[in-house]
């Protein structure tokens, strides 16, 4: 064994770490500004509410129980219990776990190409459970297995349509939500009204009564333009962005099933990238040597020729 290799293969795990620690920082720092921002627009939204008046004037229990509590009980009528534990963890997941960019699956899928290239198809398999995007695993375990490429297409292609159908059934709650929440606000409005009708002439019925008739109002636009809107587009953000990724990964997958050449894989993969992430070349010489661990063969000089003696 050549020192090189055994070298790389000590600090492999060393800058396997690394890389890894580098993409989740460029993650953290990425949403890290999403975040920021966030914060300074509901410092910014609650502001509007501070600098006129008490901030306490805007909180009140019964209209708050009345949007929230009609709210989720008609949603209950609507969906099973089931699909809003679904939801919850559709949401969770979202913002919790890190999806990959486009470009890293390229190289992932360049990578896979070159050493089926070099060492088979079979070769994959030892990557299946290394890679953590499980569509890309699963994708790998029908090439390991040797099914044709047409089966191939029509596995994936269910998976993502089915996949699909799920964060849309997942958003749709979300919008019902959106969509129920600021009538249960007038429902709230209407039981102030009534109630300060019922207590004309007593002051303190009043007082009482008329912050529910617009706090009502207040929380059920809040809640469907500030929470549940936002949330469904941001499953329906985060689901094209998963298609984009299952699509790509299909291509490649087939391309890899049909023996295509890693550059014109390549090229045809950098297509679904934005012009600004078409960076570097991913096929050269020099990284599949170092990827794959492969030493450049030394070139041998010939020997020079010796003049030949001649007898007389």
């Amino acid at each position: 064994m050549g020192i090189y290799t055994l070298l790389r293969r000590l600090l492999n795990p060393v800058i396997k770490i690394t890389e890894i620690t580098f993409s989740a920082s460029k993650w953290w720092i990425k949403e890290r500004k999403n975040l920021i921002g966030l914060a300074i627009c509901v410092i910014l939204f609650c502001s509007g509410f501070a600098i006129h008046g008490n901030v306490g004037l805007y909180f009140n229990l019964a209209a708050l129980l009345i949007v929230v509590g009609g709210t989720f009980g008609a949603i209950l009528i609507c969906f099973q219990i089931k699909r809003l534990m679904i939801v919850y963890k559709v949401l969770t997941t979202s913002y919790s776990t890190r999806v990959k960019e486009p470009d890293e699956i390229v190289e992932i899928l360049v990578d896979l190409s070159v050493k089926s290239r070099l060492k088979g198809i079979l070769s994959l398999e030892e990557d299946e459970e290394t890679i953590s995007m499980t569509f890309l695993r699963r994708a790998l375990g029908f090439l390991v297995d040797g099914y044709e490429s047409d089966q191939i297409r029509d596995f994936l292609n269910t998976e993502m349509y089915y996949f699909k159908i799920r964060r849309e059934q997942s958003e749709r709650v979300l919008r019902t939500m959106a969509e129920i929440a600021p009538a249960f606000g007038v429902v709230g409005s209407v039981v102030g009204l009534i109630s300060l009708l019922a207590g004309v002439g007593d002051a303190s019925v009043i007082l009482a009564t008329v912050p529910i008739a617009l706090t009502s109002t207040l929380y059920g636009i809040v809640l469907a333009n500030f929470f549940f809107m936002p949330f469904a587009a941001n499953i329906r953000e985060r689901t094209d962005r998963e298609l984009l990724l299952q699509k790509i990964v299909t291509d490649g997958v087939l391309a890899i099933e049909s023996e295509v050449n890693p550059r014109p894989l390549e090229m045809k993969l950098k297509s679904f990238l934005t012009p600004s992430s078409r960076h570097g070349r991913l096929v050269s010489l020099k990284r599949i040597q170092e990827k794959f661990n492969i030493q450049p063969r030394a070139t041998r000089s010939m020997p020079a020729k010796q003049p030949s003696i001649q007898h007389s």
